[in-house]
């Protein structure tokens, strides 16, 4: 739902982002003459209801966040040479657009953060999302538009091959029994700076030219402990160790309590007309179509 706002406050700046580029005032545009203008701000549906952050966050068990309209001084933001080598455009991008200054993008659940980076840019550029995808029947590239507001939000309901159950705990965090060891272990859901630091490790390892290891550090980044054994080296041995049963059920276990956004959609090939479900991809045209 979108509104017009009066003159809001903003949060302090970082000195990083003041060099970088001055974030967006959030008050109305002046050009100078009698024409002035507010940008109008809508509320966002958060995948995980605010459930899983900590008392004392600013989302902690808010169900929606309220986020300005995308503008051209964001698409400045998305431009930036600088921010777009770091790998920061899209998240600097999102937490401009955050009415309340103290939510900060490092902070947010992953699957919240795509609801905001999905909703931003249906602001920004319209619903219709065109660009090539490979067609898995004939294997030509063709244009398809997808309709990003067809797009479904999960909760977070585990699903995995074993019985064993997913329990919440009072933290929100979350506990499991390991199907082969046996042992108890307790995690917590990916936030956005566990995604960059995630998403450097795999870039550094590549550039050293060292075998990929994404699976076992995304666990030693979200587990909390092993058998109540809250070590950050037993539990990096563990990892490393693990049956690959139990790697297997505790990852399947991460992704199953995600809240986040669903972009499957049906899709039919212009060129053979075989027809699939198709995760929306992420392509360079989603924040810089054309």
């Amino acid at each position: 739902m979108a509104r017009n706002n009066q003159a809001r406050t903003g949060g302090k700046k970082s000195p990083e982002a003041a060099q970088e580029l001055p974030p967006m005032e959030d008050a109305p545009v002046s050009t100078g003459g009698t024409l002035s203008y507010v940008t109008p701000t809508e509320f966002v549906e958060l995948p995980s209801e605010g459930r899983y952050y900590p008392p004392g966050h600013p989302l902690y068990k808010q169900e929606t966040v309220e986020i300005r309209y995308m503008t051209a001084r964001d698409e400045d933001i998305l431009s930036s040479q600088a921010l777009l080598r770091k790998g920061l455009a899209i998240d600097r991008m999102v937490e401009n657009l955050f009415v309340n200054k103290e939510i900060k993008v490092a902070d947010l659940l992953v699957g919240d953060k795509n609801a905001l980076i999905l909703a931003a840019r249906v602001s920004g550029y319209g619903p219709d999302y065109a660009t090539k995808v490979t067609c898995p029947g004939c294997n030509n590239l063709v244009e398809h538009s997808f309709d990003l507001t067809d797009v479904k939000t999960s909760p977070g309901t585990v699903v995995t091959e074993n019985v064993n159950e997913v329990q919440v705990t009072a933290n929100g965090t979350f506990t499991a029994t390991l199907p082969r060891t046996g042992y108890d272990v307790e995690f917590r859901l990916l936030v956005g700076r566990d995604e960059k630091y995630l998403t450097d490790a795999a870039n550094k390892r590549q550039k050293l030219s060292l075998p990929d290891s994404s699976a076992t550090d995304l666990l030693k980044r979200l587990i909390i402990s092993v058998n109540d054994v809250t070590s950050g080296a037993e539990i990096s041995n563990f990892v490393d160790n693990m049956p690959a049963l139990d790697s297997r059920f505790l990852r399947a276990c991460v992704v199953g309590a995600t809240p986040n956004v669903d972009m499957s959609q049906e899709w039919t090939c212009s060129s053979c007309g075989f027809d699939s479900i198709m995760e929306v991809p992420l392509t360079a045209d989603f924040f810089w179509p054309g």
